[in-house]
């Protein structure tokens, strides 16, 4: 089996089983399998397996969270590679077959993603840097406005990116986050790292491929409708307070305050320019 499909679905029984049609209906160049792991959800999920015959169907006793539920995916997957599908997506093309042959041609390559768009086309900000002093130094005072538009896209790359050309990200988003098995060997107990319930684990993830000397691919060949949902207070207050931890874990508290200090700073130019 070339690709293990894992999708977890919480609630978004329509959307996962559109998903699911997606990927068979798309994906022509390589073999796969779809793991579908229920995260406890409120409503009845049972349509899936009934429907899609061929699904492996695991029924989760209470909602994990995303990273483990991923992981109980993983643990069924027979497939050489593993792409981590959200359920509110639908593909576009073979996107599947593409990111597997680019990642097979290329093994310094631990994680590579597909362009993500809106159901209305416009493009969403899947490549992004680390958490670091040197971006919000450059963006704080302005030294992108004397560089030429591919310079700033290579450097800062987020909305600073169109995202039209392949590139090499920091992270990238867990939407579509397709690597090779055999690395999760070199992770703690060989699975995905299950810090946070949902929110920064493709950060986390994608730091620990990067200190293992590999890089993080963008394909934007590979197209993909993620019809993400709107910003919600409980949601950015679960997304900053796991950044919190995350800075906590892996940068100094000298980085932190610095990293803070210039973000406040930033907004508030932002707010006077505006």
């Amino acid at each position: 089996m070339d690709v293990s499909v894992i999708i977890v679905n919480y609630n978004t029984l329509d959307l996962t089983k559109g998903a699911i049609q997606s990927v068979y209906q798309r994906t022509l160049g390589c073999s796969f399998e779809i793991i579908v792991v229920d995260n406890h959800s409120d409503e009845d999920p049972s349509d899936i397996p009934r429907i899609f015959k061929d699904v492996k169907f695991i029924q989760s006793h209470k909602n994990v969270g995303f990273a483990a539920g991923n992981n109980l995916g993983i643990e069924q997957a027979s497939g050489d590679y593993i792409l981590l599908l959200n359920s509110d997506t639908l593909l576009k093309n073979d996107a599947i077959s593409l990111v597997f042959n680019y990642l097979r041609s290329n093994s310094d390559v631990a994680v590579a993603s597909a362009k993500l768009e809106y159901p209305d086309g416009v493009i969403q900000h899947v490549c992004q840097r680390f958490p670091g002093v040197k971006y919000q130094m450059i963006e704080l005072l302005r030294l992108q406005k004397f560089w030429s538009k591919e310079k700033r896209a290579t450097v800062l790359l987020g909305a600073f990116f169109d995202h039209k050309t392949p590139c090499f990200a920091d992270w990238v988003w867990g939407t579509f986050f397709m690597f090779n098995r055999e690395l999760l060997k070199q992770f703690p107990n060989g699975k995905l790292q299950e810090t946070f319930f949902m929110y920064q684990e493709d950060v986390e993830w994608c730091l620990h491929f990067s200190r293992l000397g590999f890089k993080i691919a963008y394909r934007p060949e590979a197209e993909v409708i993620h019809m993400m949902g709107g910003s919600n207070g409980p949601k950015n207050a679960m997304m900053k307070k796991n950044e919190e931890i995350f800075l906590k874990m892996h940068y100094s508290p000298w980085e932190i305050f610095l990293i803070r200090g210039l973000e406040r700073m930033l907004k508030l130019s932002r707010l006077t320019k505006s």
